[in-house]
């Protein structure tokens, strides 16, 4: 194909093929047409042609759907400039040109992708680079509604809604309250109008019989649309047109939900759903008026309140309609918790509540019973505390607890009572009345009030302790672990929940029921109970003590560890996020002999080889690789006897993860392969050097986030093999990854991490032919931007240097650079940012480096030099002597923004895989002693010399905190 695709019969012929072809159930031909469309995709006017192919009514609706949904991910790749070519501005001007017409000339199911894709556009140029779209959508609308033209009045109300969404999800900010501006003075006006006249049309739609139920299921949808533009547009603010006309709005919003429609709500659940969404968006609607202006809103509020109630009762009671009952509820919520809390104060109101609303929607029904079967993983994240998926279930027990900050014990007493009457339902027929039982447990766990930031919940509706042991301990000591499988989840999420308050005895004693129920083959039940040990071997007492620990679960370690890696055989808990957190937590927690670690490491290798094939599942991942870190670190530190089989094990993995390149993967196997190499005694085995000649590849470090686990694994090398580092010209490959690094602001730090064990680990001998180049390298590096991270990493390596190769060689090697540069990087970087440091190890080194240079340098004992010895001596004590929050500003470092783009692989730290923090001056036990010792020595050398400087240099708070310190040392500087 040509530079420029042309329009005409032949490319019309040619791509109408093509798509053919991509419906193919044939693989070859499949994949030869998406090659071409993809090469196709890089020429000039291809997403025009395309666009003209979407157009064509000759051509079959099927290659028509295929042209637009190729279409509207073409603009997603290339309508902003990516890695992939862009589309011309002539092409877009084009296709901005076409596109409305288009979209209202077309089939409903191509309509909807065509309209997707003009939102795509619109996110990006609308409204500024795009001044015709809004006028272009306000005529057509009026047009196709004088016409009667519903399909299309669809068509560009969902084309209106998909640009105003984005009023719902940005922070004010003028340029976006400008553009909001901008859409008011277009769309308000027009807005009103259109719901009027749609208004009218329903109202002579419903009343003329059967044969008009397609338009009024039309007309309904429109209204739909409408409700959902308002809420756009009122997000924000509550803009003056919409207040002026309050009548008008809140008129037609209650009519809608007072008004039933048979011919559409009882033509099937579809047709009750789409009049329930109208309603639905109404009831968002006034709860955001509530919540945003409840002046304004308070003479329709008793109007509504009734409305929305009788609604709900109705719809309470009925299996289906959860959109609508959610959206009603949380109105009467809000109004429950506002100063007009009264209209819930009657008993008799109270009681319908509990009675009429609660209870319907707090009962399981059938589509919560199938959720739990055919999807686990669904079923949990709803029903787990902190889902932000408002459930029937959960937002009916926030109404309650909505209208309990103001009637507390109204609701505890009625609730109360609900929860007995629905023990008593279950006591008469257990097997039939089982959800009554599900029913008190959920009331139970779902009122519960929580501690801010703790695990521990409390209740005024039962005794927790009494009702476990009569409600709760039953269903766990049940034998058949698959019977009744959402009562035994109730039981387990009720033994999590309130994990704090019951005693330990108690809890042990069923530890190896909730163990058995790992075998159950119901995927919620082995999940709930392993995320109930999971959470139980986290509680605390006092906060700081663990109240399980390795003696507790030591008994039952190998059935729990069997069942646990069984459970991971369950069909669908293969990639079960739960069991693998759960493992990890045990293994963080028991005491590990070689006959638990053995099987525990060939288990997860078995996991991660499989995992290995396609990552799907980050969380589950994660907690793997976290799990292998900590059975390494725990089991292998304890007993070195084990590495070996540990490497037998794993290193295959790891390398397999490099060989196939599965990214994903780069930043947990480079921080595993750390810690195994941490585990050797030099000299470090032959396989391990192979990995750190492939660490040395310039392109793994391009990838951000491999930096921070490549650094990690390059400081163990560093450490145990400094002297194979020597070899092969591996020093100046690791010098030109250190340059690269700290070149660049988000991984400048990185740099010095590569470069500290350098310094630390190999002779002056071997460093000296290179210190030129490293200094220049970061002194250019300061004067392009001196960060405060960069000048306090530059004071570490330098006193670093200084501790290792002394203070001759750190001043000689400097001053190489320039001439007496060292003076002026003393009095401008070191000096004045000594006091910035933080850490205990830094500020050790830092402090034993700057007394050093005061106690033994010839430069700064030169008389000439007093200023220098006074003003650095002044930051020593500055930091020997005040504590880190009151030295150090917290000053925001900004993030770099030049590489975010696309999706790439994150680092994410392992816990467990954590460097041991080296201390390069372990023989010093107290920096401030050595320090003071330093000085005092001096001082009694030359007699006399140093008072004077100090009272002229030392600011006087800091005399008297180094006078303090002398005291306390019992040493003087005289």
């Amino acid at each position: 194909m040509s530079h420029t695709m042309e329009w005409n019969p032949e490319t019309l012929k040619n791509l109408s093929q093509c798509f053919l072809n991509t419906l193919s159930t044939q693989p070859e031909p499949r994949r030869a047409a998406e090659k071409a469309l993809s090469d196709a995709a890089d020429t000039v006017n291809y997403g025009l042609a395309v666009l003209r192919l979407v157009a064509e009514h000759s051509v079959d609706d099927q290659i028509r759907h295929s042209a637009a949904v190729n279409f509207k991910n073409h603009l997603k790749q290339r309508w902003v400039t990516s890695s992939a070519t862009p589309i011309s501005d002539p092409e877009k001007e084009q296709i901005k040109q076409l596109i409305v017409p288009l979209m209202l000339s077309c089939a409903p199911k191509i309509q909807a992708q065509v309209s997707e894709a003009l939102a795509v556009i619109g996110n990006h140029d609308f409204p500024k680079l795009w001044p015709a779209l809004l006028p272009e959508l306000r005529a057509s609308l009026e047009t196709a509604l004088n016409g009667n033209d519903f399909a299309s009045v669809n068509g560009i109300l969902a084309t209106v809604n998909s640009l105003f969404k984005k009023f719902r999800y940005q922070y004010k900010s003028d340029p976006i309250l400008l553009d909001l501006k901008y859409c008011l003075d277009n769309f308000a006006a027009p807005l009103l109008s259109t719901v009027e006249s749609i208004a009218v049309k329903i109202n002579a739609a419903a009343g003329s019989g059967p044969g008009s139920v397609v338009t009024l299921r039309q007309l309904i949808e429109a209204q739909r649309l409408c409700c959902r533009i308002f809420y756009s547009l009122n997000f924000l603010d509550l803009p003056e047109f919409f207040e002026d006309n309050a009548d008008k709005w809140m008129n037609h919003f209650k009519n809608y939900l007072t008004t039933r429609y048979p011919a559409v709500e009882d033509s099937g659940a579809d047709g009750l759903a789409l009049v329930d969404e109208l309603r639905a968006a109404v009831c968002d609607n006034i709860s955001h008026y509530m919540e945003k202006e409840e002046e304004l809103f308070q003479k329709y509020l008793s109007g509504f309140v009734e409305a929305v109630w009788n609604l709900l009762v109705a719809a309470s009671a009925s299996p289906s309609r959860e959109r609508l009952t959610v959206t009603a509820i949380k109105f009467l919520t809000i109004v429950s918790t506002s100063v007009h809390h009264g209209l819930f104060a009657g008993d008799e109101i109270l009681q319908q509540i509990t009675q009429s609303i609660v209870l319907p929607n707090v009962m399981l029904r059938d589509e919560d019973e199938e959720l739990f079967e055919m999807n686990y993983v669904e079923f949990i994240r709803r029903d787990m505390e902190g889902s932000d998926l408002d459930t029937r279930r959960r937002i009916a027990c926030e109404l309650l607890k909505g209208i309990a900050g103001n009637y507390k014990d109204k609701i505890t007493q009625r609730v109360s009572t609900q929860i007995n009457n629905c023990l008593a339902m279950f006591a008469e027929n257990p097997a039939a009345n089982w959800k009554y039982k599900d029913c008190a447990i959920y009331l139970v766990v779902s009122l519960a009030t929580k501690k801010a930031g703790g695990a521990s919940v409390s209740t005024d509706l039962v005794d927790v302790e009494s009702f476990f042991r009569s409600v709760i301990v039953p269903e766990l000591q049940g034998q058949d672990v698959n019977a009744f499988p959402m009562l035994k989840a109730g039981a387990l999420k009720f033994f999590t929940m309130f994990r704090v308050l019951i005693p330990k005895q108690i809890a042990l004693a069923l530890l190896g029921d909730v163990v058995r129920f790992l075998s159950s083959d119901v995927n919620v039940v082995h999940s709930y109970a392993a995320s109930c040990i999971e959470k139980l071997l986290l509680v605390k007492d006092n906060g700081v003590q663990s109240r399980y620990t390795s003696v507790d679960i030591g008994p039952i370690l190998p059935v729990l560890m069997t069942n646990l890696f069984g459970a991971l055989e369950k069909p669908e808990s293969e990639e079960n996020q739960y069991i693998m957190r759960c493992i990890m937590r045990v293994l963080q927690i028991a005491d590990i002999s070689p006959e638990v670690a053995s099987p525990c490491i060939t288990g997860l290798t078995t996991v991660l080889n499989r995992v290995c094939e396609n990552p799907k599942n980050p969380v589950f991942n994660h907690c793997l690789f976290e799990a292998v870190a900590t059975l390494v670190r725990r089991a292998c530190e304890k007993n070195p006897s084990l590495v070996p089989a540990f490497e037998t094990c794993l290193l295959p993995s790891l390398q397999m993860i490099l060989a196939k390149e599965v990214t994903e993967f780069f930043p947990y196997a480079f921080q595993l392969l750390a810690q195994l190499v941490d585990l050797n005694r030099p000299p470090v085995p032959p396989h391990y050097m192979q990995i750190f000649d492939i660490l040395l590849t310039p392109e793994l470090w391009d990838k951000s986030a491999n930096v921070p686990a490549l650094v990690r694994l390059l400081q163990s090398f560093l450490q145990q093999a400094p002297n194979e580092l020597n070899s092969n010209g591996r020093l100046r490959n690791v010098l030109g990854i250190f340059n690269k690094l700290v070149n660049k602001p988000s991984t400048e730090e990185q740099g010095f991490h590569v470069l500290n064990p350098i310094i630390e680990n190999l002779g002056y001998d071997v460093l000296s032919e290179y210190m030129i180049h490293i200094w220049s390298s970061l002194f250019t590096r300061l004067q392009k931007s001196k960060t405060p991270r960069l000048v306090r990493c530059l004071i570490i390596l330098m006193s670093l240097f200084l501790v290792k190769h002394g203070n001759q060689c750190l001043i000689d090697s400097i001053n190489s650079v320039q001439a007496n540069i060292f003076n002026m990087i003393l009095d401008q970087i070191w000096i004045p940012n000594l006091k910035t440091i933080t850490g205990y190890t830094e500020v050790k080194l830092s402090a034993v480096a700057s007394t050093k240079l005061l106690c033994e340098s010839t430069l700064l004992l030169d008389p000439a030099a007093e200023q220098l010895w006074g003003k650095l001596l002044d930051s020593v004590v500055t930091l020997l002597s005040q504590p880190e929050e009151e030295r150090v500003e917290d000053e925001p470092e900004l993030p770099d923004f030049g590489e975010a783009t696309g999706y790439q692989a994150t680092f994410v730290r392992l816990h467990n895989a954590g460097k041991k923090e080296e201390d390069p001056l372990k023989e010093i036990k107290d920096p401030k002693h050595f320090c003071i010792a330093l000085l005092a020595n001096l001082s009694a050398q030359f007699r006399g010399r140093f008072p004077p400087v100090i009272t002229r240099y030392v600011s006087p708070a800091n005399q008297a905190a180094l006078l303090q310190l002398c005291t306390s040392y019992n040493l003087v500087i005289a």
